[in-house]
């Protein structure tokens, strides 16, 4: 059985910090670990953060959350710009239960700036967290409760 909540997102990159996430949607729950089967994760390039596209055979790892108001939705899909279109995916739980969510993947339009290699989470926290907080500073102009 899929279990459907609308006001849930499924994040693969810079939203999976709770810090980053928090200054954008305000308060939402972070619910743990989900999969989304039937996609790449890939660097955008120039950039430290990654964008997903369709890629059978595929998964990428990410964090859910949950109690997204529909305010902190619109304030979302305004950060994540026109590069990316939220679409409703079904994720793989950890405790296997299929759910439904949104997520950002990246348009067609817009696939060849991503590179042809995966983007690594570990590398992002390490080396890339501070590069975007820093240049994206005005991410915070987006945040759905101010």
């Amino acid at each position: 059985m899929t279990t459907q909540h609308s006001s849930s997102l499924f994040t693969y990159g810079s939203l999976m910090c709770e810090d980053i996430m928090f200054a954008i949607a305000g308060p939402c729950e972070c619910t743990g670990q989900a999969k989304l089967h039937g996609y790449q994760r890939r660097p955008v390039r120039g950039e430290t953060y990654p964008g997903i596209m369709p890629h059978p055979g595929s998964s990428v790892s990410g964090v859910l959350y949950t109690g997204i108001s529909g305010i902190a939705m619109q304030a979302l899909d305004r950060f994540e710009g026109n590069m990316y279109q939220r679409d409703e995916v079904q994720l793989i739980l950890q405790d296997n239960t299929l759910y439904t969510a949104f997520t950002y993947v990246v348009r067609p339009g817009y696939r060849h700036q991503l590179e042809n290699r995966h983007w690594d989470v570990e590398h992002f926290l390490r080396d890339g967290k501070t590069r975007f907080i820093s240049l994206y500073e005005g991410f915070r102009s987006f945040r759905a409760d101010e």
